[in-house]
């Protein structure tokens, strides 16, 4: 059915995301502030609230102060009716939550299943506990506006689907959107799990910081970059992938992707835990690097603090690049704790130049094994809450609402 658009304009919809994106601040308002705002009638404000609220987007909050008459009521973001659902995909695990508008976990769920299995049966999964946790939550699956989900490895994020990913056997351009909503009939927005721990990470430590760089380093190392407070993804969708650039100390070290000196092969958990079982230490994975740092083993200290210098080396190079206010360090061997800061900071600070590094913080993850559920809660909402998605869903709403005529 053909809408006219025009039409719809003197009924209150196309626009009516104007109002919405002022009320997501959760300052609540009246219709006669949100009037002068936006310049509207208050006849236009009231349509186009009472859509807003008939979608459950907006609601009644406490009446505004009176000044000698009977108190004007108020209107706000309602955070208790619709939810997102966030989901963080790692090699061995995968963890989900149910959240409110305001990115706010209402119930979550964590399970260890390996991402080797394919994605038919880690997405079945994600259907089968994200039904759970939104009945947990009292509500139904209309009630459900969007799904974030972080993978562990590239994706193409205008498909959403991940691109020769190398620990993700059986998931190469697999339609990972298409198979979550065949059943969850909402958006289903893919990324990269570094870039949506930036977003988780920026939410709840750094709100107010535009330029910030995130480091995961565990089994493999990269970045998510936030410049002029947007997530960067770059044309593919693979900016910020720092553990493929060459280290000077590694030029004769092989790589998985066939080059030799990356800095993943340098510096990640795995390739500490191999220089450390070189030297005679029993080291399998990032876990045990992580425990012999904590019980003060000066060899694994010291091959932390060079993984930490040679990361910095490349760091500085993207110090110098995009000039961030911080840059925050996340994944399993963060627990290794100021070791590896320590090594970063060594080497940005003397190598970059001192206007850089003037106010620039290294600091650890606040959000920690959070952040990715947290970031992709937080992509989820920005797409459910973007203008151009509510406006879609007021204009549905009335298509809906004229049909039934």
């Amino acid at each position: 059915m053909m809408i006219d658009i025009s039409r719809e304009n003197a009924l209150g919809s196309a626009g009516a995301s104007d109002l919405f994106q002022i009320l997501r601040d959760g300052k609540p308002r009246t219709r006669t502030e949100l009037a002068h705002l936006t310049g509207l009638a208050r006849s236009t404000v009231a349509l186009r609230m009472d859509s807003l609220t008939q979608l459950g987007l907006v609601g009644p909050a406490a009446d505004a102060p009176s000044t000698g008459g009977r108190p004007s009521s108020q209107v706000a973001l309602a955070t208790g009716t619709k939810v997102v659902l966030g989901v963080d995909i790692g090699a061995s695990h995968a963890r989900i939550a149910v959240s409110d508008l305001t990115g706010r976990p209402l119930h979550e769920e964590v399970a260890e299943i390996e991402v080797s299995l394919g994605p038919k049966p880690v997405l079945n999964w994600v259907i089968e506990a994200g039904d759970a946790l939104v009945r947990k939550a009292g509500r139904n699956l209309g009630d459900l506006l969007a799904i974030g989900i972080g993978l562990p490895g590239p994706v193409e994020y205008s498909t959403g689907r991940p691109i020769n990913p190398p620990i993700m056997p059986g998931w190469d351009r697999f339609d990972v959107p298409g198979w979550l909503q065949a059943h969850f009939d909402v958006p289903v927005l893919v990324d990269n799990d570094v870039n949506i721990m930036a977003l988780g990470e920026r939410e709840t430590a750094w709100p107010e910081v535009d330029h910030l760089i995130f480091v995961k380093v565990a089994t493999g190392i990269g970045a998510g970059v936030i410049s002029g407070g947007m997530l960067q993804r770059g044309a593919q969708g693979i900016a910020g992938d720092i553990g493929h650039v060459q280290v000077a100390r590694g030029v004769d070290v092989p790589c998985h992707c066939g080059n030799r000196g990356c800095l993943e092969a340098l510096a990640s958990g795995p390739a500490i835990a191999a220089a450390l079982r070189e030297r005679g230490l029993d080291a399998a994975s990032s876990h045990d690097v992580v425990e012999l740092v904590k019980l003060g083993n000066l060899e694994a200290i010291q091959a932390v603090r060079q993984a930490g210098r040679d990361m910095g080396e490349v760091l500085t190079a993207c110090v110098s690049l995009i000039n961030p206010s911080v840059i925050v360090i996340g994944g399993s061997m963060a627990r290794a704790g100021e070791q590896l800061i320590a090594g970063m900071r060594e080497v940005v600070y003397t190598r970059s130049m001192p206007l850089a590094t003037q106010h620039l913080q290294i600091v650890p993850s606040t959000a920690g094994a959070n952040a990715a559920v947290l970031g992709a809660s937080m992509l989820a909402i920005h797409h459910a809450l973007s203008p151009a998605r509510v406006d879609a869903m007021v204009l549905e709403l009335l298509e809906s609402a004229a049909e039934k005529k």
